[in-house]
């Protein structure tokens, strides 16, 4: 009797014997307004930090007593952010109320973002290679070092289809063809999760073909090209991955913003396609509806058009705060919060954090890195090369070169070589100091020719 007593007394949603709906349904049962709201938040370094550390004062500040849907840690070392993971963890599980773990997030389209870690070639340069192996093992070895880092969920990888060459964002798709995209997507997803990630499919929503090739600017596209074409390699991941998590895109299509699209996030994604897991904004997105697309008018109005399209988790702004009010006066439904709240939750238990919230405690040190994983990064880049034509025989370069003139912006640039998304600080070459140290005797030239960035827009901006 003393044990069943004992038994009676553990909360349904700390019971793993019990199912996972069961445990949601408890938990959701049990929460205020103000923790379910913030399920569907997100807290981000300024709010966590102070410098490579967590400022706890910063940490009760923002959260209190309430546990959260994610948290970064973009700026962080892979040794640092792991010490930092597993502290604002332990917090979260430990000193809120219910004690939800948090989902630690980062971004890894080719390495983790993490300063240390291995730096692997860009999306485009992975789907030059046309190898599914390579690129499953790829993620698989990101995976390594993000459980290491004490990361859950990864923002990757990426399944834009590119159909315009002036896209800004064209390195971070596999390419042109649906099918390449959505076959390197399955390939890098089953990647992430048999290495212990649980990936991010993004940025969902047409993109690759923007007016004008802007990055922010509408899709103006039939429903045939964006079914065939545009999001058919997120369909392709969907139905054959166990992939639980999506990101929606900050721009449009036919002047419709994806983020507030229920017929994108509702009827075709989750509907048609059977995806159970939850959806996130790309950063900033709902906001945007407000002060970018202008289809709301305020925090409240945005919050109602991208929660009920169908985006559970809100990143990088706050509108979703508002629903606290609304709902308070009676002027919004809070089972829209339910539902979303219960996607998150759900898959919270579904990846075992309830009972295993510590990513990488079983990983003695930090494996960053390795001598495998920098060959296989290797390898990668060796089997991406394309050569078009070889005029004369140029290549490979002769040693007995005098001259050789190297022109260009990013020929001795190594950040726009590392690109975005992956590895601060990479210990890498960059193609004016590669060819010097291959030609030690010749004399060898650089121009940069032009800038990348106009004066009148700096990279700060």
């Amino acid at each position: 009797i003393a044990v069943d007593s004992i038994a009676q007394c553990i909360p349904v949603y700390k019971d793993s014997s019990m199912s996972v709906e069961r445990r949601v349904t408890d938990l959701l049962g049990r929460m205020t307004l103000r923790e379910k709201i913030a399920q569907l938040s997100h807290l981000h370094g300024y709010q966590l930090y102070n410098g490579q550390e967590v400022d706890y004062q910063k940490l009760r500040d923002a959260a209190g007593d309430i546990s959260y849907g994610c948290i970064e840690g973009f700026n962080l070392t892979g040794e640092n952010v792991r010490k930092a993971f597993h502290a604002i963890q332990k917090y979260m599980v430990e000193e809120t109320r219910l004690g939800i773990p948090v989902f630690t997030v980062t971004e890894s389209l080719h390495g983790s973002v993490h300063d240390g870690s291995t730096i692997f070639p860009q999306s485009v340069a992975v789907g030059s290679t046309f190898n599914l192996d390579l690129a499953y093992q790829m993620t698989k070895a990101i995976a390594t070092e993000l459980r290491s880092q004490g990361v859950i969920q990864t923002l990757s990888p990426g399944l834009d289809v590119v159909r315009d060459l002036r896209w800004g964002r064209v390195e971070e798709s596999f390419g042109e063809d649906p099918w390449l995209v959505g076959q390197m997507g399955i390939a890098q997803v089953k990647g992430y999760i048999d290495g212990g990630i649980s990936p991010m499919l993004k940025p969902f929503g047409p993109g690759g073909a923007p007016l004008g090739g802007l990055n922010l600017a509408s899709v103006e596209s039939g429903e045939r090209d964006i079914r065939n074409i545009h999001i058919k390699p997120y369909e392709m991941a969907v139905r054959n991955t166990e992939v639980k998590a999506v990101m929606t895109s900050y721009n449009s299509w036919n002047g419709i913003p994806n983020s507030a699209s229920s017929y994108l996030l509702t009827n075709i994604l989750r509907n048609e396609w059977g995806f159970k897991g939850y959806v996130y904004s790309d950063w900033g997105a709902v906001a945007m509806l407000k002060d970018f697309q202008h289809t709301a008018k305020d925090d409240s109005e945005a919050a109602i058009q991208a929660l009920t399209a169908g985006v559970d988790l809100e990143a990088s702004s706050n509108c979703y705060w508002a629903l606290d009010q609304l709902i308070e006066q009676g002027r919004f439904d809070e089972k829209y919060v339910d539902l979303a709240v219960g996607r998150i939750l759900r898959v919270k238990f579904e990846l075992g954090l309830f009972e295993n919230p510590y990513q990488g405690a079983d990983m003695p040190g930090v494996a960053m890195r390795t001598k495998e994983a920098v060959e296989l990064s290797r390898r990668v880049a060796d089997e991406s090369i394309v050569l078009l034509k070889n005029e004369n025989n140029i290549l490979p370069l002769s040693k007995d070169l005098k001259k050789v003139a190297v022109i260009g912006p990013n020929a001795d640039e190594v950040q726009n070589l590392i690109c975005r998304y992956g590895p601060a600080n990479a210990p890498i070459k960059t193609v004016y100091q590669g060819i010097k140290e291959y030609l030690p005797d010749a004399e060898v030239r650089y121009a940069k020719g032009t800038d990348i960035i106009d004066k009148y827009f700096p990279e700060s901006e």
